[in-house]
């Protein structure tokens, strides 16, 4: 069993009343359950009881590409069920089942330079047409209760999250924090009251230097290089195309050696409901 996760403990005093405290911060890092949580007792039990080990308010650093569902499912289940708050820091990249551990928080704060990304559920599976179609059905369930995680959390329409899973959308900071996902992003400052003056201040200058020298003004306007080149707008998200989406799966599907039973994905589906 490889974790993929750690806790730390560290004992704050309060300078007021001189009581002390204990904050409690769980790192998720790297893949979510490699080795897959399904027919497991051992794992998730162990994450269940050093989660209960303590109690109190805690913080969730994830910086995690995703992994398995079933575990994901688990683990979110887990801290919406934990009497203290939850608070979730997104540190890199929460993209598929980690986004969907980022949904528990009670408060979910994103760095300004991380991502997010949703997307469709996705298996191997091996058998006849009705195995196939077995799969098929279990991975609109599946994607169904995953879309329950990210509704209850942002209360964007359903059909508006299924289209963003289906198109493997990925999110910067601002998007997530506009789309509900996230509740606010970490690091920001509040703008100065000084900051507008001096911008007008820069304007102003500007303006005096081009009514001293009109002709270069007038020469760079006529020189395509030296024309002032404006930034693109800020792309606050982004997604691939449904070709460079096939080709994703396309990939990981030709990694994989082995396909996996209609019996486990039933299974597996079992375990999502609740």
């Amino acid at each position: 069993m490889k974790k993929f996760w750690k806790w730390t403990n560290r004992t704050v005093t309060n300078q007021e009343n001189q009581t002390e405290t204990v904050e409690r911060t769980l790192f998720l890092n790297g893949t979510i359950a490699e080795e897959s949580w399904f027919d497991d007792d051992i794992t998730p039990q162990l994450f269940k009881e050093e989660l209960m080990a303590g109690s109190g308010d805690i913080t969730v650093w994830i910086n995690s590409p995703g992994g398995d569902c079933v575990a994901a499912a688990q683990i979110y289940n887990m801290l919406m069920d934990y009497k203290g708050n939850v608070t979730v820091k997104i540190d890199g990249i929460a993209a598929s089942a980690a986004s969907v551990i980022a949904m528990a928080g009670t408060k979910v704060l994103v760095s300004p330079v991380s991502m997010m990304m949703i997307h469709n559920p996705m298996t191997v599976a091996m058998g006849d047409t009705a195995e196939m179609q077995k799969a098929i059905e279990m991975l609109g369930s599946v994607k169904d209760s995953i879309i329950n995680a990210y509704e209850q959390k942002c209360h964007l329409s359903r059909s508006k999250i299924a289209k963003m899973m289906s198109e493997e959308t990925w999110l910067n900071a601002k998007k997530a924090l506009q789309l509900g996902f996230v509740d606010g992003i970490l690091f920001a400052k509040e703008k100065m009251p000084q900051a507008e003056p001096e911008e007008e201040e820069e304007e102003s200058t500007e303006e005096e230097s081009s009514e001293e020298a009109p002709d270069e003004e007038d020469d760079d306007e006529d020189d395509p290089d030296k024309k002032e080149k404006k930034p693109p707008k800020d792309m606050v998200s982004f997604s691939y195309t449904p070709a460079r989406t096939a080709a994703s799966f396309m990939q990981k599907v030709s990694a994989t050696q082995t396909g996996t039973p209609i019996a486990q994905l039933d299974k597996r589906l079992e375990l999502l409901k609740y």
